[in-house]
Order: C-alpha cells, then structure tokens, then sequence
C-alpha cells in the first residue's frame, strides 16, 4: 500500500515541476532532478525518507 502512495506521490511531484519549469521558471527542473535523485538514492539504500513520512502520518507498522 505505501509503495504505491510512494509511486503516486514522485509521479506527481515529477508532473508538476515540469508544468512549473515549462510556465514559471526553469528552475524548478531542479525539483524534478531531487525527486528522481532520491528514487534512485532508494533503490540502492532501500530507504526512503517519504516512506517513513507516510507510516508516520498513517500509523502503519513495518
């Protein structure tokens, strides 16, 4: 269940900092490089900062 709240959440962190870096600033591209830095930080480590996030705020034990 998290895994796909985890997938949701960096699919639309990564669709809307490419709709802000194609009508606000480039920068934001930034953001998207950070979201797909840390999917990939995860796949090696096998942590994940948002993980922890959600089991926190959703109560859910490992």
């Amino acid at each position: 269940m998290i895994n796909r709240y985890i997938r949701a959440i960096a699919g639309l962190f990564t669709i809307i900092s490419v709709f802000l870096a194609m009508y606000v600033d480039q920068r934001w591209l930034w953001f998207t490089l950070f979201v797909g830095a840390n999917l990939l930080q995860s796949s090696i480590t096998k942590w994940c900062l948002m993980e922890d996030i959600l089991r926190k705020v959703l109560k859910v034990k490992n």
